[in-house]
């Protein structure tokens, strides 16, 4: 290689370490996942984001943070085998109950779906506030109407939900693939129409404060008269996590 050639191989290396740099100094700032065409707007036109965020990827594999690819984007976490070091309880008045959680994990597992719908599934009534809860906490928001008599509003998950909980997709969802493959995770319809039996509706207890973990709250959406697994909680607003 002559003398010329080696000096344009290392000037493109320069570059692109350059590009690596601005990529990481965009994700390190941003205080949300960042998305391939975020990372491209930002840097020059000649750097190529897939192949900076790569190479993070694998200069963070064994550190204490890592690159995590989170609700379609990526961002800098902390590596989950160290998690416990950076935890520490906090006071909040502000706690999910029951009916909350198990709201969330019905529309996340039947999104989109309607208030009813919510309602037909749990077998019981959604008090007021409870989607307030949720969509102040920024994991549900609508989704559109349903095309039906009222055109009901339908609500859904948001990315922030997929954030907070760590999931690159709805795909990853605890036990999504084996509840469908088991039949034991129907269709929207496919509930309702296996509870139009039901004639008489429970009046909705009193919710308890309870903090309840995000695999039993899907227990609880799934079969309502499995017992409580008495789990400590680990639900939202509980503790606080980098």
């Amino acid at each position: 290689m002559s003398g010329e050639e080696a000096n344009a191989t290392d000037g493109a290396e320069d570059v692109q370490a350059n590009h690596v740099r601005m990529v990481e100094a965009i994700l390190f700032a941003a205080d949300h996942p960042m998305t391939l065409s975020d990372i491209a707007a930002l840097i020059p036109e000649e750097g190529d984001a897939a192949k900076a965020v790569a190479l993070l990827e694998q200069s963070y594999k064994h550190r204490g943070i890592v690159l995590a690819s989170v609700g379609g984007g990526y961002q800098f976490r902390t590596a989950a085998d160290l998690s416990f070091l950076l935890r520490r309880e906090k006071d909040d008045p502000r706690k999910l109950s029951r009916a909350a959680v198990e709201t969330l994990a019905i529309i996340a597992y039947h999104q989109p779906v309607t208030r009813g719908e919510i309602e037909d599934i749990r077998g019981v009534g959604l008090s007021r506030g409870t989607l307030d809860v949720l969509m102040e906490a920024g994991w549900v928001k609508p989704r559109g109407r349903k095309r039906s008599p009222g055109r009901p509003l339908m609500f859904g998950t948001t990315d922030s939900f997929l954030a907070h909980f760590g999931l690159e997709s709805l795909d990853a969802l605890p036990g999504l693939a084996d509840l469908k493959a088991a039949g034991l995770l129907d269709t929207v319809d496919e509930a309702l129409d296996k509870m139009e039996s039901e004639t008489v509706r429970a009046q909705e207890d009193n919710e308890d404060e309870a903090q309840i973990d995000l695999e039993e709250a899907i227990a609880l959406s799934l079969e309502r008269d499995v017992a409580d697994s008495g789990m400590e909680p680990t639900l939202p607003f509980d503790e606080e996590q980098p």
